[in-house]
């Protein structure tokens, strides 16, 4: 269906509905995506379009990214977690002071008001799946760049790219890179819990030693958001495990190294280095 009519049928149900469009930037089937988007929200939308007022970025991008275009200033900018499976609700979330009512969440997206929307929780950018270009049959992952001096088809094959959300965001772009309107909700970046847990152990979130040690810093601590962004330092340093300390801090400041995700495949966001990673494995053999 038509995007512009089925924004009309929901409003002409009850004008207090809510249209907001999903993962704007992902490139098959959104709102900008690179292979069957619009360049502007007015040409999906038509006349429907002052009644939207709020965007969900996307896995892919970050509010950051969407500041750099003006036109989009006036849309509350949420994101919101995709529930393929439970362990995945809440890895991006809304953060709001105010009654947790449809009719006031709906009014705090509508008029912007950031002392009620305090700010978003979100995935590293590049850890989504259509963050840069590539070709994942050809194991080749572009930035905006390197596409641009290919051509827009793979160095291997010849075949064209998948444009990525970055590229995308680079096209549509009318500000620098950096730029942050006046009237921005903040934003974090965060890692689960029980991905730091594993990578700080050396290995896969679904050990079962893994999930035991996640159970028992949530029985010692609280919540997971509590846990990542709130518990004081000295706090984590003293009451976990000196290298998950670590990790959460790392998170917390940004420190992390990051492999962008293309072509559906989802990128790779690592706390530690190689180097790190290698002696921790030497401590762990070291105990048998």
């Amino acid at each position: 269906m038509d995007a512009a009519e089925l924004a009309h049928i929901i409003f002409d149900i009850d004008e207090n509905c809510m249209v907001i469009p999903g993962h704007i930037w992902t490139p098959w089937f959104s709102l900008f995506g690179s292979m069957s988007g619009f360049d502007r929200i007015e040409d999906c939308f038509e006349k429907e379009t002052p009644k939207i007022f709020a965007l969900e970025t996307g896995l892919s991008s970050d509010p950051a990214m969407n500041w750099r275009l003006s036109a989009l200033d006036r849309f509350s900018l949420i994101s919101n977690s995709d529930s393929h499976s439970p362990s995945k609700i809440g890895r991006e979330a809304n953060v709001f002071n105010c009654d947790l009512s449809y009719t006031a969440i709906r009014d705090t997206l509508r008029t912007k008001d950031k002392s009620k929307f305090l700010y978003t929780i979100e995935f590293f950018p590049e850890e989504g799946k259509y963050h840069f270009d590539g070709h994942r049959v050809c194991d080749m992952r572009l930035s905006p760049d390197e596409t641009r001096k290919n051509n827009g088809r793979c160095p291997k094959c010849g075949k064209p790219v998948t444009v990525g959300v970055m590229n995308r965001v680079e096209q549509l772009a009318d500000r620098p890179q950096g730029y942050k309107p006046s009237s921005a909700i903040p934003f974090i970046n965060l890692i689960p819990l029980d991905e730091i847990i594993a990578e700080a152990k050396g290995m896969s979130k679904t050990a079962q030693s893994v999930e035991k040690e996640y159970r028992a810093v949530l029985a010692k601590f609280g919540t997971e958001f509590e846990i990542l962004n709130k518990i004081p330092k000295d706090d984590l340093l003293k009451g976990l495990a000196p290298r998950v300390a670590e990790g959460i801090l790392r998170v917390r400041e940004g420190r992390v190294n990051i492999k962008a995700g293309y072509d559906g495949e989802y990128g790779v966001i690592s706390i530690f280095s190689d180097n790190e990673k290698s002696s921790q494995g030497e401590k762990q053999l070291s105990l048998f």
